[in-house]
């Protein structure tokens, strides 16, 4: 059986968080939607973990990390990735998003903008503008709110739930390997947490500090992303400078599970990406 090329491990503190750590260099953290955990960078972990130290985390309140007392603030999690840069005593880190994981390195971004070297924003979106999102989208925000809470609230138990909407935010003809990676995350919600951050996240909005954001970013959207189509990548992209858009074919809204093979290669080597910040000297980790 093949060892895990990662190791597990917790940062102390309130709430703990959980990484999965691979590999040795500069700081890449990879950073999860609002259904997933760390174990939807799985299939990125292996291989960049020859060019960086890569860490996947499990945001407060999910997969391993610890559940939290009293309400969400949003932005909560970028003091939690703040923590994440001391820990490793890195001065900068590369930044890769999926979905909730994009808002939150546009979050952090804003806030500590000198702790960033680049960002990878993936399937996400800044905030619900009516020229960002909502006219983009075939859900509003509302709609989705209400979709993931009230399961729950009616007593909906994690896995079976999982299991039932299965590959909705996929591409049609997903694998039977994306829908079960998909699914093997999702049963682990932490269902208090998990409420917490939807409704935290449903009023959050980075759109008026797009123009501010001054690293080079890499936007990867999914051909067929349901919730975050190409348009929303494309007003990102026109309102974030030093940008670049990737469209990723035969994908929906986790890029990453469904085409693992032209993700990595499209965070790999299309400008601008980690290693190519890397290899160009830029301001890293270091």
């Amino acid at each position: 059986m093949t060892q895990d090329p990662w190791i597990t491990t917790f940062l102390n503190g309130d709430p703990r968080i959980c990484m999965d750590v691979a590999g040795e260099g500069n700081l890449l953290v990879f950073l999860h939607g609002i259904g997933g955990n760390k174990i939807n960078w799985h299939l990125q972990l292996p291989e960049f973990s020859k060019h960086f130290r890569s860490v996947a985390w499990d945001a407060r309140g999910y997969g391993e990390s610890d559940d939290y007392e009293g309400d969400l603030e949003f932005s909560d999690f970028s003091r939690d990735l703040l923590r994440v840069l001391d820990h490793f005593e890195v001065k900068k880190a590369h930044l890769c998003g999926l979905s909730m994981g994009g808002r939150i390195a546009q979050d952090f971004c804003a806030l500590f903008p000198d702790r960033v070297s680049t960002m990878v924003l993936c399937d996400t979106f800044a905030g619900d503008d009516e020229t960002d999102t909502r006219a983009s989208r075939s859900q509003s925000i509302e709609e989705f709110v209400e979709s993931r809470i009230r399961p729950f609230l009616n007593g909906a138990d994690p896995a079976e739930h999982a299991k039932k909407r299965g590959g909705l935010l996929l591409a049609p003809g997903h694998s039977e390997e994306a829908r079960r990676r998909s699914i093997e995350a999702s049963s682990q919600i932490h269902v208090e947490s998990y409420i917490k951050t939807v409704r935290a996240s449903a009023t959050f909005s980075r759109v008026d500090n797009m123009k501010n954001i001054n690293v080079p970013t890499l936007l990867l959207f999914g051909d067929q992303d349901p919730l975050t189509p190409p348009r929303v990548g494309e007003y990102m992209r026109e309102n974030i400078p030093h940008s670049e858009l990737v469209i990723i074919e035969n994908a929906g809204h986790m890029t990453n599970l469904e085409q693992p093979e032209a993700f990595n290669t499209c965070l790999l080597y299309t400008s601008p990406s980690p290693r190519d910040a890397t290899l160009s000297r830029m301001p890293s980790s270091a």
